[in-house]
């Protein structure tokens, strides 16, 4: 059971940090070339979103090993391990997308 909630932590930090990485790096790189970061960090931390939950989860081949086991061997249990690990990378992904637009939105408040 210990294993199980450490799995949630690490899926929620894993996308969170994806996304917030992805879209600092981008904003930085955006700076060099001389695009609006904040628009840039915006733009990249919605796109990656699906992809920062597939990393969490450690690749999509895992998930869908685990549904076949759980509808036709009767392993319901890892069926929905594996969807409250799914829902806790979604969870993650959104809340640093949500941090990227709260900075977007302070940037906005810092310049007016």
């Amino acid at each position: 059971m210990v294993v199980f909630f450490h799995n949630i932590i690490y899926s929620f930090l894993i996308a969170f940090g994806i996304i917030i990485g992805a879209s600092i790096f981008a904003g930085i790189g955006a700076i060099f070339s001389g695009d609006p970061p904040l628009k840039t960090m915006l733009d990249l931390a919605g796109s990656i979103k699906i992809w920062a939950v597939a990393a969490a989860l450690g690749g999509t081949f895992s998930s869908f090993e685990i549904f076949d086991k759980g509808l036709f061997n009767g392993e319901f249990k890892s069926i929905v391990k594996q969807i409250i690990y799914i829902f806790t990378a979604l969870l993650g992904a959104n809340v640093g997308y949500g941090l990227v637009r709260l900075i977007q939105w302070a940037g906005k408040l810092w310049t007016s």
